[in-house]
Order: C-alpha cells, then structure tokens, then sequence
C-alpha cells in the first residue's frame, strides 16, 4: 500500500484529485491544506507528497515541503502536477527537490503506478515536461544576478537594486552584464525576456 499525502488549497479540487487517486490500485489517499503539512503528518508518515502547481499558495506549499523532514534524517518524495508552459513553477519546484513531475493533461490510467514508483525511491518525469525541466535544470545564473535580474524585471533601476541589496551601483551593473553574457542577451530587456521564457524569473 502507498500512502499518498494530497496537499490543495481548493476544497474541490482537493476532494476530487483525492477520490481520483483513491481509485488507483494499492493507494491510500490523505490530504491537508496549506500550511498544515506538519499536522497531517503527526497521523501518519506518507510514502509521497503531491501538490498541484496550479493551486493558490502553490509557492507556499513547495516551501513548506522544503522545510518538512522525513523521520529518516530526508526529505519526502515530493510529486507535482503540472504544465509545460509553466516553467516559474517548475522551477520552484525543482529547488524544492520533487522527484515526480506530472502532467495535469496525460492519461490518468497510470498515476498509481507514478504513485508506487515514487514511493520505491524512483523518479518520474513526464515526457511533455521534459524540455521544459530542462532549461529550468540548467540556469547558468548565480543567485545573485537572478535576484538583481528579477528586480529589474520588476521595474527597478540600477539605483533602487543597488539600495535593496546593500550593493554599489557598479556591482549591480556588473551583475547584470553578467546576466545578459550568461544567458546569450543582446541586452537587460532581452536577458529578462529570456529569463522569464525559461521559467528562471
């Protein structure tokens, strides 16, 4: 038996992607909302976590998971269901270390055996999602020229990036001749672009 931990923010959604998989074979399903990861756990350890990128709060629940410790020293096998043209939230969820990445419109007939094969210490990715893992998986930025690119595709200039981060002016500048280098741009505009096509920012 795999016991799968349903975490949703949406009551009927939650009660149905619960009764979906409850039909697969060899699955117990339990669910929890936000931020009651932990209280869900205290009835039980589950064999994987599952989380809807799609739900409200879904940045939330990823950091939760991160913060949520197996009773072996590790983490959860964390599952999420997803899209392709979702690269930000697959990004989040591969810095939060989910194992299992599902595409919320393949055939529903195998999810149990995804469930089974993540509980056994597996990995799954699904086709469809592969590629876009991929440009997620391989982001050439430092964190510190993501978080000064971030800002300025948020509006800021050089100044207000520089006030933010406790950096000089030219610090900045150089973090973001590197970003635009790093991510083959002609310039700030199309290195943002490029960051946001690859689901980096």
């Amino acid at each position: 038996m795999t016991t799968v931990l349903l975490v949703h923010t949406v009551p009927l959604w939650r009660a149905s992607l619960a009764s979906l998989l409850g039909t697969g074979r060899g699955i117990e399903v339990r669910t929890a909302e936000r931020g009651a990861i932990r209280a869900a756990l205290s009835g039980g350890c589950p064999d994987v976590l599952l989380t809807d990128l799609d739900c409200p709060g879904a940045r939330d629940v990823l950091d939760e998971v991160k913060t949520v410790t197996a009773p072996h020293g590790g983490t959860y096998p964390l599952a999420v269901l997803t899209r392709s043209d979702q690269p930000r939230g697959l990004r989040r969820a591969y810095e939060a270390g989910a194992l299992g990445y599902i595409d919320k419109y393949r055939p529903v007939d195998d999810l149990s055996e995804v469930m089974h094969k993540l509980a056994d210490g597996g990995r799954h990715i699904d086709e469809s999602l592969a590629f876009s893992l991929l440009q997620v998986a391989d982001m050439p930025l430092s964190p510190r020229e993501l978080s000064v690119l971030s800002m300025a595709e948020e509006g800021d200039n050089v100044a207000g990036i520089a006030a933010r981060l406790h950096l000089t002016p030219g610090t900045v500048r150089n973090y973001l001749a590197a970003a635009i280098r790093k991510s083959g741009a002609r310039n700030r505009l199309d290195a943002i672009r490029r960051a946001k096509e690859a689901g980096w920012i």
